[in-house]
């Protein structure tokens, strides 16, 4: 596996499965509904944030991350960054190297941390992700997500400081 820069020619292939995840509605606070053409403008980063894919040995794209600034002004020194593993490629790893490959990004461009704002509670396998790679839950917002089949369940904030 490979994570290289995503480019606009990344973008059909992250859409297939963006779009699959989204409408889903039970890990992403984006509308079900959600065109293309504001998935593309929410995912696809200029400077000084970051979109990448990891891609296998054949240039299949299997996953993508963005990489941002969680707030602007002062708030722009904790980073933050979203995920999304095609559900085809799932288990193989890809979410894993693309936490890394965020983490090891912000520090190199200087962040404090990095902070997710939105994670869904019963996104087992995400929470543990992320709690191995040093995050923390710092709180949690009660019902602040409305699952399909579980109700109003909580949203965490996690976040891991760079020391």
């Amino acid at each position: 596996m490979h994570i290289r820069h995503a480019t606009s020619g990344d973008w059909p292939a992250i859409w297939l499965f963006l779009r699959h995840i989204v409408s889903d509605r039970e890990t992403f606070t984006y509308p079900a509904d959600i065109g293309e053409e504001l998935a593309r403008d929410i995912w696809m980063l200029d400077a000084p944030g970051r979109t990448v894919v990891a891609v296998d040995a054949s240039g299949t794209v299997l996953g993508s991350a963005k990489m941002n600034p969680n707030q602007m002004g002062p708030g722009a020194h904790v980073s933050s960054a979203s995920f999304m593993v095609d559900p085809a490629h799932q288990g193989r790893g890809v979410g894993r190297a693309l936490a890394e490959h965020a983490l090891a990004w912000a520090r190199a461009e200087g962040y404090r941390g990095m902070q997710f704002n939105a994670v869904v509670e019963t996104n087992t396998h995400a929470v543990a992700l992320y709690r191995s790679l040093g995050f923390e839950v710092v709180g949690t917002v009660p019902g602040a997500f409305a699952h399909p089949s579980l109700g109003y369940v909580g949203l965490h904030v996690m976040y891991c400081p760079f020391h």
